[in-house]
């Protein structure tokens, strides 16, 4: 990527981190937190509080990346990043279990992954947008592993409060961020721009859909599992992050050369399907995983297949919808957060009626029905002239 490209996308990359903080920073202390509130004797009033973010994210994907095709990315993101703000301010301001599923509401109402990974498509050069999805990519699992490591600590040391206010600053910074860092991207041409009875019927477009859901629905039901098997092999819940940090940090150094390699053949349909193959490989080691060090490179290969999907789906979302990227771009991260939420139902109930490892037989015949699905794929389009 040449210095504007990296630029661009390191910085679009933080505010979708920033994003998913709000979201996995939550998750190793939430529930010991609102057991205390008013209310939070309920498992279900804790999990409506913390769930309530994606499900009002959910329904507003897809018209605000809609949006962003017809006024800019900007004004969208900023917008968005100005919800998150307010919805922590308010989560900050009382100890009430109400007030802040109301304000992890307005933080989800901030729906701007779509409009984010639109912009990355804008300021990036086709042989490069891979690598530059990967970068914001990343930054979700980097999130994911940081939160796992500093959640408890900071909890400790400020409160839930400070943690609400310390994501309204990271708000805020990122607002400056948007509006002196990024350039402005203009409205997509209304004269090209596809219906989104088309995006959504689009064949290859179909099949990111539902790779995007299986792929999400798999990792929520699978991290169901994987820390009581971790504890179950002796590693205490407060230690798990030695795993993680490790095993995400690692994935990286591996999956990088691969996803360039891939590029530069034009062979990225492959390199999919091979990392849709090495999930199947993980979720079959995982249903006779026992050990901490079986478990932990049965993570690095799980990993290595997930980032590369990370990477390379919205990449080629973007490609398949070149004329409405935030249309196409929202419906993908709607079927995102569906699949987060049916892998949550159906792992839970797996886990109570068929057992533990029932959840990775599931994952792996879902996994198996994608690659079939995926396997008709054609290989990306011809990429644009201007190479420059």
């Amino acid at each position: 990527m040449n210095p504007s490209e990296l630029r661009s996308t390191l910085a679009l990359a933080g505010i979708y981190g920033l994003r998913m903080l709000g979201l996995f920073l939550l998750l190793p202390v939430f529930s010991v937190y609102a057991h205390g509130l008013p209310g939070g004797e309920r498992a279900l009033w804790v999990g409506l509080a913390l769930g309530i973010f994606n499900i009002v994210q959910a329904c507003l994907y897809i018209p605000l990346g809609r949006l962003s095709d017809r006024i800019g990315r900007k004004p969208v993101v900023f917008w968005g990043l100005s919800l998150f703000i307010a919805g922590a301010l308010i989560c900050s301001a009382r100890d009430d279990l109400l007030w802040i599923a109301i304000g992890r509401g307005v933080m989800g109402a901030g729906a701007i992954s779509a409009a984010i990974s639109a912009w990355v498509a804008d300021l990036t050069r086709e042989q490069v947008r891979t690598r530059a999805m990967a970068l914001v990519g990343g930054s979700i699992a980097l999130s994911f592993a940081l939160s796992l490591v500093i959640a408890a600590p900071l909890y400790r040391l400020i409160s839930m409060r400070g943690i609400f206010i310390v994501l309204a600053c990271l708000g805020a910074i990122a607002m400056l961020v948007t509006h002196f860092i990024l350039p402005n991207s203009k409205p997509e041409p209304k004269v090209e721009s596809a219906s989104l009875r088309e995006i959504f019927f689009r064949p290859e477009l179909m099949r990111l859909n539902i790779g995007v859901f299986v792929l999400h629905a798999t990792q929520v039901a699978m991290f169901l599992v994987i820390p009581r098997l971790l504890v179950d092999a002796g590693l205490p819940l407060a230690s798990h992050w030695k795993i993680y940090l490790p095993v995400v940090l690692l994935s990286f150094v591996i999956m990088a050369p691969i996803l360039i390699l891939g590029e530069k053949k034009h062979r990225l349909r492959t390199v999919l399907l091979v990392a849709i193959v090495l999930l199947v490989i993980a979720e079959s080691i995982f249903t006779s995983a026992s050990s901490i060090s079986v478990i932990a490179s049965t993570l690095v290969i799980y990993f290595v297949g997930f980032n590369l999907l990370e990477a390379l789906q919205p990449s080629l979302v973007s490609r398949f919808a070149k004329e409405a990227k935030g249309a196409a771009l929202g419906i993908f991260n709607t079927t995102q957060s569906i699949g987060l939420f049916s892998g949550a139902v159906l792992g839970g109930y797996l886990m109570d009626s068929l057992g533990t490892f029932s959840v990775f037989f599931a994952g792996t015949g879902l996994l198996i029905c994608w690659l079939i699905i995926a396997w008709s794929m054609q290989e990306l389009p011809a990429r644009s002239a201007d190479k420059a």
